[in-house]
């Protein structure tokens, strides 16, 4: 596995590991009794935070995917949401739970939650991995977070640069010079 180009670690595989079962746990007892929820994850950078998050949740949980981009190749988000694929199902009277690796400026999932909304869900949160508040540009409610971040570019566990970095097991903050 190459880690190259990441300065530091910001959270190691087990601290990873613990964060997400006390996710797992929280939201199964929130939903308790209002199953099944549709987990939706945003791909790509959600998918493993995704896969290790449904499998603390110990109530029944559909999973449904979108891919939603704003960054390109970039380190900035463009503003311009594109959906590239969107959902195979209605959510209409469903409680739905949008699963999510970082939510940087709230751009995107705030566009994203707004056409969610318009389908008519019984309820719609979103659980992110990675949470950066001093970024943001638009307002957005986050039901579930795993760890509040500085502004720092942060790669590992699914998160990219140019789609490199996601396979590393950790969250690391990538040198400067590599994205500069």
């Amino acid at each position: 596995m190459n880690s190259n180009g990441v300065d530091y670690v910001l959270f190691s595989e087990e601290q990873l590991k613990e964060r997400v079962r006390e996710l797992g746990k929280q939201i199964s007892e929130d939903y308790k009794g209002e199953e099944p929820i549709i987990a939706i994850g945003i791909l790509k950078g959600s998918v493993i935070f995704l896969a290790d998050l449904i499998r603390e949740i110990n109530i029944h949980t559909e999973l449904e995917f979108m891919v939603v981009s704003s960054y390109g190749n970039g380190s900035q988000t463009s503003g311009n949401i594109k959906i590239l694929k969107d959902l195979d199902i209605d959510i209409g009277g469903h409680n739905v739970l949008i699963i999510e690796d970082i939510i940087d400026s709230g751009v995107t999932l705030s566009n994203l939650k707004k056409s969610l909304l318009a389908r008519n869900p019984k309820s719609l949160k979103i659980c992110t991995l990675l949470n950066k508040p001093d970024r943001r540009k638009a307002e957005v409610k986050v039901d579930y977070s795993g760890f509040d971040i500085p502004d720092e570019f942060v790669v590992g566990y699914g998160l990219d640069y140019a789609n490199l970095y996601r396979n590393l097991p950790y969250i690391g903050v990538l040198k400067r010079e590599v994205y500069e």
